[in-house]
């Protein structure tokens, strides 16, 4: 349908900027998904389409689509795996790639901290 904007084509830059500014600086972002650039080896198909299922799982607000929604959902999923995959193959960086293992060796850490050591039972 030639004229007819998609919804992310026509947003309003200023209504996003004003509600980029109405925020605090730094969001957490969903613990589910982990970040997949700059990582040697690199994140792979199944990585990308996993962190995909994630967010859009979280923003339909349900694990598994009812029957009547599973196309639009499945839909959805391929179209993230594909915008991430193009992004992780366009980023580019100086920074030499991190590790897997350190990095999460830092994340167990950081959980460790936050929701305290446990011992086994």
């Amino acid at each position: 349908m030639a004229g007819r904007a998609t919804p992310t084509l026509a947003l309003d830059a200023g209504a996003a900027t004003r509600t980029l500014a109405s925020q605090p600086e730094r969001q957490p972002m969903c613990r589910n998904i982990k970040t997949l650039f700059n990582f040697e080896p690199p994140a792979t198909d199944d990585e990308i389409r996993a962190a995909a299922l994630q967010f859009v799982r979280k923003i339909a607000g349900f694990t598994a689509p009812s029957r009547a929604n599973e196309a639009a959902f499945n839909a959805a999923v391929e179209e993230v795996f594909e915008a991430g995959h193009r992004l992780l193959h366009n980023l580019e960086t100086h920074a030499p790639p991190r590790d897997r293992q350190t990095e999460a060796q830092k994340a167990k850490a950081r959980a460790a901290q936050r929701f305290g050591v446990r011992t086994p039972a």
